[in-house]
């Protein structure tokens, strides 16, 4: 089967079994297969996952929904700020400032900017 493709101005020869299936169909297919392939090796570079913890079935789940829910946190994040983030620098950066308290959209938006000191008016009440 032949198709022709757009973006690059060229026919692609596809070799196939599935002889009741259009040559458009089965190109679909090999797009939606690669973009899941994309997708999961983002998963694998980003929250460098290398195997499964457990190996139950409930197990390897549970890894696979918290890596899709942080992913998606992460592009969400991407997404809100103003700064032009890679995703992999934005893991980076946030894996290095998990623990430290500060306003994350300001962050997000002005990553190298100093924050300002606490004020110096705070002073302790005298308990007795």
């Amino acid at each position: 089967m032949v198709i022709w493709d757009d973006e690059n101005g060229q026919e692609i020869e596809l070799i196939t079994n599935q002889k009741s299936w259009t040559a458009n169909t089965i190109s679909e297919l090999y797009k939606a297969r690669w973009q899941i392939e994309i997708f999961f090796r983002e998963i694998k570079q980003l929250l460098h996952i290398k195997s499964f913890i457990g190996t139950s079935e409930n197990a390897v789940m549970i890894q696979i929904w918290t890596a899709l829910i942080t992913i998606l946190i992460l592009k969400a994040l991407k997404a809100l700020a103003k700064y032009p983030w890679y995703l992999s620098n934005l893991v980076a950066f946030i894996r290095l400032n998990l623990f430290v308290k500060i306003d994350l959209q300001k962050w997000l938006d002005q990553p190298f900017v100093e924050p300002k000191p606490p004020p110096n008016n705070l002073y302790q009440g005298v308990l007795f």
